[in-house]
């Protein structure tokens, strides 16, 4: 958990047991955070931000592809810490706001079993409960970010949650899928991820993310991330038949 890989001149990864975070510099001595892991995750999120030579002050952004516990999980914890502005996608903000429900996946069988093993294993590491965070900034398809040196696309990718977002930046070739893409521990094969409410849907975003051109490296919150020949992994995916 303390190694932090570089992907590109301008993005890290920092791998956690269950959902990595991507720290992104930006211009001016700024950085980006995309998802902050399960709960907890900030003292080693701050500890990476460190050793690039980042102050809590930098992060100025947090950007939540979706509003899942190993995503959202230390948003609060890293906000306060920072000052940072949380941005994530509309139809997720009232979920990671906590003024709505989170609505349930519909698991497969072979996700039933999947679940409950992370779920022991969050309990038995200790890991803290949920704290809730304030959505500064709400996104939608089309929307771009600001202060990254570079153009960034929002995606509304439905289908793991009801308002997940993807990052592409398409200067840079790099893509931030969320959920809906993962991979094996090989990096070899791209898969759907699992624990969606609308499996079809999310089907549709995976399709969508395989099929953005200008994509080389794609940083996915679980597995390892695509770094060479990634469109063609993404091309010979068979999401479809995941998971069943």
């Amino acid at each position: 958990m303390d190694t932090l890989t570089e992907l590109t001149p301008t993005v890290w990864q920092l791998p956690f047991p269950v959902g990595h975070v991507y720290l992104v510099a930006l211009p001016g001595d700024g950085y980006a955070a995309v998802d902050t892991g399960v709960p907890g995750s900030a003292p080693a999120i701050l500890g990476a931000l460190a050793r690039l030579g980042g102050r809590p002050q930098q992060l100025r952004q947090i950007v939540l592809t979706h509003s899942h516990l190993d995503h959202m999980g230390s948003a609060a914890d890293l906000a306060a810490a920072t000052g940072a502005r949380v941005l994530a996608g509309a139809l997720d903000a009232p979920y990671i706001r906590g003024t709505a429900p989170e609505p349930a996946p519909v698991p497969t069988p072979a996700e039933r079993s999947l679940h409950e093993g992370i779920m022991a294993g969050l309990a038995a590491a200790g890991v803290p409960p949920l704290r809730h965070t304030e959505v500064d900034t709400v996104l939608h398809d089309g929307d771009t970010l600001d202060g990254w040196g570079e153009e960034v696309r929002v995606l509304h990718v439905p289908g793991h949650t009801p308002g997940g977002i993807a990052l592409h930046l398409p200067a840079s070739r790099v893509l931030f899928p969320g959920d809906l893409i993962g991979t094996d521990p090989e990096g070899r094969r791209a898969v759907l991820g699992p624990f969606n409410v609308a499996r079809e849907e999310a089907i549709a975003s995976f399709r969508r993310l395989a099929a953005l051109e200008d994509v080389d490296t794609v940083c996915v919150p679980h597995g390892v991330p695509l770094r060479t020949g990634a469109r063609d992994v993404l091309a010979a995916a068979t999401p479809e038949t995941d998971w069943l």
